[in-house]
């Protein structure tokens, strides 16, 4: 039972940081709030696609930077949608990058844009990295027997 309380405790200051540091709004919280019991790894599915979803438009985004001649339309695309999916799942720091990176689109400044590019991509692996950690200290809580709390 001490185990289980020194988890959770573990994983709500976690949590707090989180917040605190601005990786996560409470965008997050409400994600959290739509999983019950029909559907206990919706939080988990959820940021897995978002995962997925990013790693390809950055993916894209260098790829389309690095042209000779940079179509600043598709990168404000993938950017506009890089910065909606962030949102959606509460991922703060990111989808303030993505807004600085559209300014620099819609001024068509490669460099600026190159630069942008690297700072979204620094956020969104250490957005990925906090929330992986997130979820190995829910998945060990769950493990040794105690449940996660709710926001």
């Amino acid at each position: 039972m001490a185990a289980v309380i020194q988890l959770q405790r573990q994983l709500l200051d976690y949590t707090t940081s989180l917040y605190n540091e601005a990786y996560l709004d409470g965008q997050f919280t409400q994600l959290q709030q739509l999983q019950d019991e029909s559907n206990p790894d919706f939080v988990v599915e959820v940021v897995s696609l978002f995962f997925e979803d990013s790693q390809r438009l950055l993916d894209d985004l260098t790829a389309t930077l690095n042209q000779q001649v940079v179509d600043f339309k598709r990168v404000d695309a993938h950017v506009h949608q890089l910065k909606g999916s962030s949102s959606s799942i509460g991922a703060q720091r990111v989808q303030r990058a993505c807004i600085v990176f559209r300014n620099y689109c819609e001024q068509q400044n490669t460099e600026g844009c190159l630069k942008c590019l690297q700072q979204v991509k620094n956020e969104y692996y250490l957005v990925k990295n906090k929330l992986e950690t997130l979820f190995k200290l829910e998945q060990q809580l769950v493990a040794a027997g105690g449940s996660i709390p709710m926001q």
